[in-house]
């Protein structure tokens, strides 16, 4: 009976994490799309801006005032040598997320961010020099398949939007894999790795944002009929960003690492139905049947990885066959350092 009642807890309590965080993802996406689509402030570095400041304070305050998290330990000479290189590619990751987010709808936009697993793979590859085993690659063909009939059929396309986005995925794809030698010996969680990467990413992006949109956010400060309340509404996007990464950390460690997998791909779904919703952009049959491919692929994927995680290591003496690098091993691992859902709505 008694094991019965903590099964039971344990799965509301996953159900729970599950639910907070599509949440606060759902609202982190539409909040952004409504700013640049409704609010009409068209200035994504001045948003991502705003986010990094939100993030920071909030790193801060859960660590060092609250007291909620441990903090991480980090040797000053690697916060520049390690953390700030990272932060570079984190903040272009960030910015190209919210540039592709101000010209395509919510639901492309997603849907091509799903092809971070390809482009990782390939970089790996290419650049890397990695070996994978072939259920990897064939893992990645419904994902590429996917994201090509999404392309081609898609009502709302635009190219800079769809070049952004694709970019996007190249950033997120990079700073995985950096993040393996740069980070090597670190074991951050979301909550330490905003702490660390945010004020960093601030200190990167404040002045490209005053340069280049500065003019325009005056402007637009001066010309709209509710400023303030508009203001109110980008800084709570800030502030629901940073709840996401704190709804993260929840989630993974309420949830097995097959459910965080189909949680993260199916919390996508949820976000192109809430979004098409609200903003009622045109979908096609085909546009959708390809998101549904890519998604089902992006499942594949994770399931193929947590297959071969558990194969047992080679015997001694016989040929190893090349494994993915870094497979994951525990759900804590199947979460990149800066993790891609935050990467796509910071």
């Amino acid at each position: 009976m008694e094991e019965s009642l903590v099964f039971q807890w344990s799965t509301i309590r996953s159900l729970l994490a599950i639910l907070q965080w599509w949440g606060f993802n759902v609202t982190v996406i539409i909040m952004n799309k409504w700013i640049f689509q409704k609010l009409d402030f068209k200035f994504p570095l001045s948003v991502s801006c705003v986010h990094f400041i939100c993030s920071a304070i909030g790193g801060y305050t859960v660590i060092k005032v609250l007291k909620l998290k441990p903090l991480i330990t980090v040797d000053p000479e690697d916060r520049w040598r390690r953390i700030f290189p990272m932060s570079f590619v984190f903040c272009i990751n960030i910015v190209l997320g919210n540039v592709s987010l101000r010209y395509i709808p919510v639901s492309f936009m997603q849907t091509i961010k799903s092809f971070t697993p390809a482009t990782t793979v390939v970089l790996q590859w290419l650049v890397w020099r990695k070996q994978f085993e072939w259920r990897i690659w064939a893992s990645l063909v419904p994902i590429v398949g996917g994201i090509l009939l999404t392309s081609v059929t898609e009502l709302s396309f635009n190219m800079f939007g769809f070049c952004a986005a694709l970019f996007g995925c190249l950033a997120t794809s990079t700073k995985t894999i950096l993040a393996e030698s740069l980070l090597h010996g670190y074991k951050f969680d979301s909550i330490n790795t905003v702490y660390y990467m945010a004020p960093f990413a601030t200190m990167i992006l404040a002045v490209p944002a005053m340069l280049l949109e500065g003019n325009g956010v005056l402007e637009w400060l001066s010309t709209h009929p509710y400023p303030w309340s508009a203001l109110i509404i980008i800084f709570s996007s800030g502030v629901m960003a940073f709840c996401l990464n704190f709804s993260i950390f929840y989630v993974i460690h309420s949830t097995t690492a097959v459910t965080f997998n189909v949680a993260g791909n199916l919390k996508v779904a949820v976000a192109v139905l809430v979004s098409w919703l609200i903003f009622q952009n045109p979908i096609s049959a085909s546009n959708a049947f390809g998101c549904a491919v890519t998604l089902v692929g992006c499942t594949f994927y994770g399931y193929v990885r947590q297959i071969l995680s558990q194969q047992p290591p080679p015997v001694p003496g016989t040929p190893r066959t090349p494994r993915t690098p870094r497979t994951p091993r525990s759900k804590m691992e199947l979460l990149p350092l800066v993790n891609d859902k935050l990467d796509d709505k910071l």
